[in-house]
């Protein structure tokens, strides 16, 4: 983890005397970049802000996460979709945003900005810990007098996550947040997310019994602190292009190496499901309005794939053109999980006493079809196993997941995680696969710089998931 400790250095410099040129059309985050010798936290924070779309769309733990569980597939460089090997490094989360994040904590501008910076940690560790599973926790960030951290357990990270969103969101006061690019600094919006982030993580455990108590009072104690429940309280970034581009546009910037596999255009025709209308593009030009729902086949190898796509030159490219402008977003927590997380809660018996899950379904669908800019009807094909859409009729953890997956559409990273934990929806692992196993990636392994760097940690952290390989469940996963 020496590695870990130089790019600590070397991302905390970017803010010192340079400045934040990366972040400056997002708004005027500080007065004179160029003279400034000394961190300034509202910089640090519209820098980490920026650069957190990626964890929900084209980053390594979102776009491969996405074609794990079927969301996309390769249509020209095949290796991923065919599980490869996947050997990538977190090493740059704690070098960058962790480390900016935990500037901010250690300069301790006020209550509220060391707060927001506690957030994003947990959502960022988050992000990793269910990608690698065991991940340095408790001791990273700690600079020069730790920089070999141990790796902690995955659930004593998903409790310190929880412990530290609860203390967070309770210790909000009036103080400023200065270049929040998300939220404006609006304090209501913070506890909301961090409330909406707490019942995710909760729900995301939900299969290991011996934390149900845990799991329970924490989604209650969300719940009734406020979540996000409308999509003008999302967790969204939003790009002011130009320079500054959502990596949706970037996606096909001059290529076209990813599709919408034909896992989910096949589910979206088979229950009429009118988001598709956006979910795939027939051309990769940005801002084209037509629509396709020409899946290509998942998991095929180069010759196999663009067979396909020569033979049907409107195959679905991932989402339409006029949802891949260079001003786009990138949701990153929606109104519509946040209810879909809530009905499985039901199911669970985790919920508040009164909450009934067929509402919760109705309104996680209702805000997936509003966030696409539809009219939801409850008569939809995928919602008739709901008892004719009763309220009181909570629906099986089969159709929730399901439309969790559905309504996390692009953000494959949620995806994967939906995928793992329960078991649904029902996936044929890749034809072509190359592992030899041939079954579907359930964690990133560690890189070598880890064993050559942090080796006995790193090898503690092997042994007590049972292998560092692709094939170990991390500690939640409870699907097939």
């Amino acid at each position: 983890m020496k590695k870990i400790y130089l790019y600590t250095i070397a991302s905390a410099l970017t803010l010192f005397g340079a400045g934040c040129n990366k972040v400056k059309d997002f708004g005027d985050v500080n007065n004179n970049p160029g003279a400034t010798v000394t961190p300034i936290p509202s910089a640090l924070l519209s820098n980490v802000e920026a650069g957190l779309g990626g964890y929900a769309s084209t980053g390594t733990e979102a776009i491969s996460g996405g074609q794990y569980a079927q969301y996309f597939t390769e249509t020209q460089y095949s290796g991923t979709s065919l599980y490869n090997l996947p050997q990538n490094s977190f090493a740059g989360n704690y070098g960058g945003n962790l480390n900016n994040l935990q500037i901010i904590i250690r300069l301790n501008p006020n209550k509220n900005m060391v707060n927001v910076a506690k957030i994003l940690q947990q959502y960022i560790f988050w992000i990793m810990t269910d990608s690698w599973g065991d991940i340095p926790y408790s001791e990273a960030l700690q600079g020069s007098s730790n920089i070999l951290p141990k790796y902690d357990a995955q659930q004593d990270i998903y409790k310190g996550m929880l412990s530290t969103l609860t203390t967070t969101i309770n210790s909000f006061d009036s103080s400023p947040i200065s270049g929040d690019l998300i939220y404006g600094g609006d304090v209501a919006s913070w506890k909301r997310m961090a409330n909406s982030l707490k019942l995710l993580i909760a729900v995301q455990m939900s299969k290991v019994a011996s934390v149900s108590a845990l799991g329970s009072t924490s989604v209650k104690e969300a719940i009734a602190s406020g979540v996000i429940e409308n999509n003008d309280q999302n967790f969204t970034l939003k790009y002011p292009g130009g320079p500054y581009k959502s990596p949706w546009w970037n996606l096909y910037n001059g290529r076209k190496d990813f599709a919408e596999a034909k896992t989910l255009t096949d589910y979206t025709a088979s229950t009429s499901d009118p988001r598709q209308v956006y979910f795939g593009g027939e051309s990769e030009q940005a801002g084209n309005l037509n629509t396709s729902n020409i899946g290509v086949p998942y998991g095929l190898a180069r010759l196999a794939v663009t067979a396909f796509t020569d033979a049907n030159p409107k195959w679905a490219r991932v989402l339409r053109g006029d949802k891949r402008l260079e001003n786009g977003s990138v949701t990153l927590i929606t109104a519509a999980e946040i209810w879909l997380a809530r009905t499985e809660a039901v199911q669970l018996g985790w919920a508040p006493v009164g909450e009934t899950g067929g509402a919760d379904f109705t309104k996680g669908t209702g805000w997936s079809f509003d966030q696409w800019g539809l009219t939801y009807a409850a008569g939809v094909a995928f919602a008739k196993g709901l008892n004719g859409g009763s309220d009181t009729v909570t629906p099986g953890i089969e159709l929730i997941s399901t439309q969790r997956w559905v309504a996390s559409y692009p953000d494959g990273h949620m995806a994967w995680d939906i995928w793992r934990k329960s078991g649904f929806p029902h996936l044929t692992p890749a034809p072509d696969h190359t592992n030899s196993s041939g079954q579907i990636v359930r964690r990133f392994v560690y890189v070598p710089d880890e064993y050559s760097t942090n080796g006995k940690n790193v090898t503690a952290a092997a042994a007590r998931m049972g292998g560092d390989s692709q094939d170990t469940k991390v500690w939640w996963d409870g699907g097939n």
